[in-house]
C-alpha cells in the first residue's frame, strides 16, 4: 500500500489548525498571520532550519532513562538535563539522542538577505493538538530537512516526523506498523513528507518508511498531473536480522499524494521502495542487509532519480541511480550488468514501487536489483571510503557538482587551534565532475573560502572546553552537505551550500553551521583561479540551519530575473543571474 497525504490550505487565524507562523530575522522573535499574507517571491531562495527549544526540566541528569521506555540491557541514564547545547552530551551514552523540534523555512534573497519566514505547524504552538496537521525534525540530525523543488517547480518538499516538541530519540524509533523488537529505542512515530506551495500552505503525508531512522528527503514529482513523492532515507537500528518491513522501508521510496488531513489518513502499512542496490552487483560479498542504501542526497534530472550514500559501515559511498530501462521481461538489457553505467537515453522516471519477493528479503534485501553506480564514481566499500557525497546538482546534461561533507574526525591541534584532519582533506567541498559521454571524472574541488579545519565563534555559545569530551566547544567546517544552484547568463554556475561542522560538542550535528555560496566558471575542467566561498549565514545558538532550495514557484524565467535583479550572488552583476535546471 502506498501512504496518502493531505493538503492544508490557508484558514483565518480563529483556526489555529493552520495559523502559520511569520518569524522575525531573529530565532526567537514571532508572531502569528494567515497563511494568505504569505507569498514566497520567485527566484528567491528557501532555507530549513532546526530551532531547538531549551527546557533545562526535558531531561533529569541521572534519572531520565535513555532511550525512552527502553528494556534492559539497553538502558543508561542521561548524564545532561535538556540545556543547550550541553544536552547533547546525553549522545555519547545514547547512541539514538535527539530532541524533536520546531522547522523554520525561511525566504532570501540570493545575497542571503532576510525576505520572510515560516514556521512549520507543531505542538509548541497554541491550538496544535495530536490530531492537527503538524511535522518536527530531530535536533541534532544533520542528515535531515533537504528541502527540493518539485518537478514541476510548484511546491517545495521535505520529511520530518508526526511527533510533539520536546520528544526523545524519535529519529531512532520505530514506526507504528514497522516494529524491530530488537530497537533499543521502543517508541513508535509516523515519518511525514511535508511540501509548501507559493502562498506558504503546507501539505503532509505519513508513511511507515525509514523506520529505526530517518526520512531525509524528498522530491515530488507532479509533472502531467502526477503525485508521487521520491523519498530517501535510512531505516534499521536493531539487531543483524532485520524485520521484512525495515529492510524495504529503507533507501528510496515511493509514496503518493491525497487530501486529507493526516488524522484523517488510513494507517499506512508496508512501506513502497522504488530503488534498490547491492554490493553484491559490484562482486562484493553480501554485507548487512538494507544498509546498502543508506541515502542521503537526492536529485532528478531528464527523467532520472539520483541518490547519494556518504555514511555508515555497509555499502558503497558514492552516487547512484534508479535504472528503469533494465526489463527482462521485456526483452531491455540492465543500464549497468556489473554494478557501474549511465542511464539509458530511454529512461524515464518509475511510477510504482518495486514488486519484491517478501520470501527473500531478510537474505537479498529488495530484489529486483533497480540501482546503479554512476559511472566513473567511486566503488570501494565504504569501510575505506574516503569520499562522503552528500547533495548533489546538475548543471547539465555534462557537469555535475556534488557536496562532500567531510570524514567526520574530530582530531585537533591546540597550538595552531586547527581541527587537522578536516583540514588537510583534499575531497572535502564542492567536487565538479564532467562527463566525457561514457564516464563521469573529477575536474576539481572547490575549498576557498571555507576555513575547513578553523574554528568560529558564535555569539552566546560556549568557547571554552567540553569537559564530556576535551574538545573546544566551537566548531569548525568539515564540508558540505545540501546544495542548490542555478546556470548565469555570463556561462557560470552558482551552487548554495549548507556547511558541515567538525566540533567539541556531543553531536556534532548540533552545531551552528553556515549557508555558503560559491560561483564556479562552467566550462572550467581544471581549478580556477580566485574563486571562493562566500558566507550569507551563520546559524545562531540553538539552531541548525539544513537545506537550501529555490522558492516554491520558481521557474528560472524573465519574472524570477525582474523580481530578483540586484540579489545575485555577491560578486555578480545585475543581470547576471538566469536559472536552468
Amino acid at each position: 500500500m502506498i501512504a496518502n497525504g493531505s493538503r492544508l490550505v490557508g484558514r483565518p487565524l480563529s483556526k489555529p489548525l493552520v495559523a502559520i507562523t511569520l518569524l522575525a530575522s531573529t530565532a526567537l522573535a514571532s508572531g502569528f498571520a494567515r497563511a494568505d499574507d504569505v507569498r514566497f517571491g520567485p527566484g528567491h531562495l528557501l532555507l530549513s532550519r532546526a530551532l531547538f527549544v531549551n527546557n533545562a526540566a526535558t531531561i533529569t541528569p541521572g534519572v531520565t532513562q535513555l532511550p525512552p521506555n527502553c528494556v534492559s540491557p539497553n538502558c543508561v541514564t542521561a548524564t545532561a538535563d535538556g540545556t543547550y547545547p550541553t544536552v547533547f552530551n546525553n549522545d555519547l551514552v545514547d547512541g539514538s539522542f535527539g530532541l524533536t523540534a520546531r522547522i523554520v523555512l525561511d525566504e532570501l534573497q540570493l545575497d542571503g538577505r532576510h525576505v520572510q519566514s515560516l514556521e512549520v505547524p507543531n505542538s509548541s504552538e497554541r491550538g496544535i493538538s495530536s490530531n492537527n496537521d503538524q511535522m518536527v525534525t530531530s535536533f541534532s540530525s544533520k542528515s535531515e530537512l533537504s528541502l527540493n523543488l518539485s518537478l514541476d517547480h510548484r511546491t517545495v518538499s521535505f520529511m520530518g516526523y508526526l511527533a510533539p516538541i520536546g520528544a526523545i530519540d524519535v529519529s531512532n524509533s520505530n514506526t507504528p506498523f514497522v516494529v524491530d523488537p530488537t530497537n533499543p529505542v521502543q517508541s513508535s512515530y509516523y515519518r511525514v513528507v511535508a511540501e509548501v506551495d507559493e502562498q506558504g500552505h503546507f501539505h503532509f503525508i505519513k508513511t511507515n518508511a525509514y523506520s529505526g531512522n530517518n526520512g531525509r528527503a524528498a522530491i515530488l514529482n507532479d509533472r502531467h498531473g502526477g503525485k508521487v513523492f521520491y523519498t530517501a532515507g535510512n531505516a534499521g537500528n536493531g539487531g543483524k536480522t532485520q524485520p521484512v518491513g525495515v529492510i524495504v522501508g529503507t533507501g528510496a521510496q515511493i509514496v503518493t499524494e491525497a487530501d486529507v488531513p493526516l488524522a484523517q489518513q488510513p494507517d499506512p502499512r508496508q512501506p513502497t521502495p522504488v530503488g534498490s542496490f547491492n554490493v553484491t552487483e559490484l562482486g562484493q560479498p553480501i554485507d548487512k542487509i538494507g544498509k546498502d542504501t543508506n541515502f542521503r542526497g537526492l536529485t532528478v534530472f531528464d527523467n532520472v532519480v539520483y541518490m547519494t550514500k556518504g555514511s555508515g559501515g555497509n555499502g558503497v559511498n558514492t552516487v547512484y541511480f534508479v535504472d528503469t530501462s533494465g526489463n527482462a521481461a521485456n526483452g531491455n538489457p540492465k543500464a549497468c550488468p556489473n554494478g557501474t553505467g549511465v542511464p539509458s537515453a530511454s529512461a524515464s522516471l518509475p511510477a510504482t514501487p518495486i514488486f519484491y519477493n517478501a520470501q527473500t528479503v531478510q537474505t537479498a534485501g529488495v530484489t529486483p536489483y533497480n540501482m546503479c553506480v554512476l559511472s566513473g564514481f567511486p566503488t570501494n566499500l565504504a569501510k575505506t571510503a574516503t569520499s562522503f557525497p552528500f547533495g548533489v546538482w546538475f548543471a547539465d546534461a555534462r557537469t555535475l557538482y556534488v557536496a562532500d561533507e567531510g570524514n567526520g574526525a574530530t582530531t585537533y591541534d591546540a597550538a595552531s587551534n586547527t581541527y587537522t584532519a578536516a583540514a588537510s582533506q583534499t575531497g572535502a567541498g564542492l567536487q565538479k565532475w564532467v562527463f566525457n559521454g561514457t564516464t563521469w571524472t573529477l575536474a576539481y574541488t572547490l575549498q576557498a573560502g571555507l576555513g575547513l579545519g578553523v574554528p568560529y565563534t558564535i555569539e552566546n555559545y560556549p568557547t571554552g572546553t567540553n569537559t564530556a569530551t576535551k574538545l573546544p566547544w566551537v566548531p569548525a567546517t568539515d564540508g558540505l552537505r545540501n546544495i542548490t544552484g542555478r546556470v548565469n547568463r555570463d556561462g557560470s554556475a552558482t551552487i548554495w551550500a549548507i556547511t558541515s561542522t567538525v566540533s567539541g560538542s556531543g553531536d556534532q550535528g548540533a552545531d551552528p553551521n553556515e549557508l555558503v555560496m560559491i560561483t564556479d566558471a562552467l566550462s572550467a575542467t581544471a581549478l580556477p583561479a580566485g574563486e571562493s566561498f562566500v558566507t550569507l549565514r551563520t546559524a545562531k545558538t540553538g539552531e541548525a540551519l539544513r537545506g537550501v532550495s529555490f522558492t516554491p514557484g520558481t521557474g528560472f524565467g524573465r519574472n524570477e530575473e525582474a523580481h530578483d535583479r540586484g540579489s545575485c550572488g555577491r560578486g555578480q552583476g545585475k543581470d547576471d543571474c538566469r536559472g536552468a535546471d
